[in-house]
């Protein structure tokens, strides 16, 4: 299983990016795809997954962060808006398959 984010990059407070995780040995559409996000000195946290429609979200998340799905580029996205510096990690895509799966992750900072 290979899962390949991209999307990250530094923003300013307020600021919005896009993530999104894609794979090119695995039907995502099939599966509970997560995003999850390390900080420094902290540990992995979920922030959103999906499954088909339904999603959920951690509260740091809630009212900023929209998770969403494009199967027929078999993509799925991390909406965030509103960004804060707390918001700051390395995010990555994580999909569970007997065991869990995890892109390569990539940057995001909030910094001004």
């Amino acid at each position: 299983v290979q899962l390949a984010e991209s999307g990250g990059g530094l923003v300013q407070p307020g600021g919005s990016l896009r993530l999104s995780c894609t794979s090119s040995t695995l039907t995502l559409d099939y599966y509970v795809i997560g995003w999850f996000r390390q900080a420094p000195g902290k540990e992995r946290e979920g922030v959103s997954c999906i499954l088909g429609s339904d999603s959920t979200y951690a509260d740091s998340a809630k009212g900023r962060f929209t998770i969403s799905r494009d199967n027929a580029k078999n993509t799925v996205y991390l909406q965030m808006n509103n960004l804060k510096p707390e918001d700051t990690a390395v995010y990555y895509c994580n999909v569970y398959i007997t065991r869990n799966y995890w892109g390569q992750g990539m940057q995001v900072t909030v910094s001004s």
